[in-house]
């Protein structure tokens, strides 16, 4: 049995700022392969000498590669800021076109929409329910906007272009059907 604290694991590594590349470049070889004794997993678990990593913390080769690494980071960081910015810019500029239709056909496909969804219900349907199953149809007939939200990923400006996009497809909706617009306003304040 090997004593862990004396070996680091790969994300113990990780957690002290090496990359993958540097581990590999650098470590080789774990000094222990093995499986963890705590779950059960086809990945085995690599552990390495502490003593060893810490004699390689202190060379000039981990030094510039964790400098070249943290330039690496940065350069991605500003990479996917960039990415974020032309997303959000797109979203702004897009025009957003929303399907115009005669309130009974509204009415006939939103209330075709609820039951696509699997909604069933009592026959009668109140003023109210009708606004929100129209503004949820018609959100989702302009779902195809979605697609301005690829190439973002995580928390790399995500929620903010879903927001925004979110909001502008409401106020269109709102500016197309203005008696819809209030039931917009209401999911804007909500699905922020």
């Amino acid at each position: 049995m090997t004593d862990r604290t004396t070996y680091v694991t790969l994300a113990g590594l990780r957690g002290r700022g090496w990359s993958d590349a540097m581990v590999g470049e650098l470590l080789g070889q774990p000094d222990v392969r093995g499986r963890d004794p705590r779950r059960w997993s086809l990945a085995p678990v690599l552990l390495y000498l502490l003593a060893r990593v810490e004699a390689v913390e202190r060379t000039p080769e981990f030094l510039r590669a964790a400098a070249l690494a943290g330039r690496g980071s940065a350069a991605a960081g500003a990479q996917a800021e960039r990415r974020r910015r032309a997303v959000l810019a797109a979203i702004r500029a897009e025009p957003i076109t929303v399907p115009r239709l005669s309130s009974a056909e509204l009415e006939r496909r939103a209330v075709r929409h609820r039951h696509l969804l699997g909604a069933r219900g009592p026959g009668g349907v109140t003023a109210g329910a009708m606004v929100r199953w129209q503004v949820g149809y018609l959100r989702h007939a302009l779902s195809r906007y979605d697609t301005l939200l690829d190439g973002l990923y995580g928390d790399t400006g995500r929620a903010e272009a879903e927001r925004l996009l979110r909001r502008r497809v409401y106020e269109a909706i709102a500016a197309a059907y203005p008696h819809l617009a209030r039931e917009c306003a209401r999911r804007m304040e909500v699905e922020r």
